[in-house]
């Protein structure tokens, strides 16, 4: 199931869930006079009060719940005060934390730590260098059959990503070489699965990022600035569009190249990325005027007082 999806689908069960415990009427027999926005304030104060959920998850939830009521808004006018009252509740403000990306020795350092000589070592190696490479979500990733690669010329992999949109994203010589040894010992056919359990079972999202921390864990032996960082999936995402924007991809591509559906969601990894900062900063020239007041000479008054 799409992830989008299902984040709505939870956050509208919650919802309803929530009205029902509070006004005893089952969710299948509750009006939008039971779903008003003293509800939904409710609602949303309960989950970071006793449920302990972030701003940034209550702005989720709030997000699902305000794409039902904008569809109630055009069948429902009749209740269009309740409506806008919902639409109204404002998102909470959060403090938002720096990207986490990983730096070209640690991305070496956690490739290098598969056991080549290991089935799963093999297949981690390339699935790793893989999500490195193209930026693909995890849910992109475990998603993809051995016929989404295409090695030679115009070599890439294609993938569905968020609200259905497919894309196609390049592969450079090295990716192209692991995945071509990973297809011929994977031998799998057309609609399977390119990275699977020793079964021939897809691999999970949680499988991904289980076998992620084993590999970390192992890199940071050689890598010891690895320990400081929390690596998930999302961060192999992340550097990816580091490593794009370091080398000077202007962040439009970067955004095509993640299935972003804008360029603004492309921004944190400016704002991310110090040595962009440190470049702008080597640009400028040096503060080189004396301190103090101007004082302009006797003509230069002069001729102010003449005007």
């Amino acid at each position: 199931m799409d992830s989008t999806l299902a984040a709505y689908r939870d956050a509208l069960r919650l919802l309803l869930g929530f009205v029902h415990q509070r006004t005893g009427t089952a969710p299948e027999k509750l009006d939008w006079t039971d779903l008003d926005a003293d509800a939904v304030s409710a609602l949303l104060n309960y989950l970071e009060d006793e449920r302990g959920n972030s701003a940034r998850t209550r702005n989720v939830r709030l997000t699902a719940i305000r794409s039902l009521f904008s569809y109630a808004a055009l069948q429902h006018p009749e209740h269009a005060l309740l409506i806008q009252r919902v639409l109204d509740i404002p998102p909470k403000r959060f403090d938002k934390r720096n990207v986490t990306f990983l730096t070209g020795a640690e991305i070496d350092a956690l490739l290098a730590a598969p056991d080549p000589r290991r089935w799963e070592g093999r297949r981690d190696k390339a699935m790793l260098a893989l999500a490195v490479q193209t930026g693909l979500r995890v849910s992109e990733l475990t998603s993809l059959d051995c016929d989404d690669v295409t090695l030679g010329d115009g070599a890439s992999v294609r993938c569905e990503g968020k609200g259905r949109k497919h894309r196609a994203v390049p592969l450079d010589r090295s990716i192209q070489e692991l995945l071509r040894a990973w297809l011929g010992e994977r031998s799998g056919k057309r609609g399977e699965p390119l990275f699977c359990t020793r079964t021939g079972r897809r691999l999970t999202r949680d499988a991904v990022a289980q076998r992620l921390a084993i590999h970390v864990r192992a890199a940071a032996e050689a890598c010891p600035t690895l320990l400081d960082k929390r690596v998930h999936p999302h961060v192999l995402r992340h550097s990816c569009a580091m490593s794009l924007l370091q080398v000077g991809v202007d962040t439009t591509v970067i955004a095509l190249w993640l299935g972003h559906a804008g360029v603004r969601s492309t921004d944190a990894y400016v704002h991310a990325d110090m040595t962009i900062k440190e470049k702008a900063l080597s640009l400028t020239a040096p503060v080189t005027a004396r301190p103090g007041r101007y004082q302009p000479t006797d003509k230069v008054l002069a001729f102010l007082d003449r005007l």
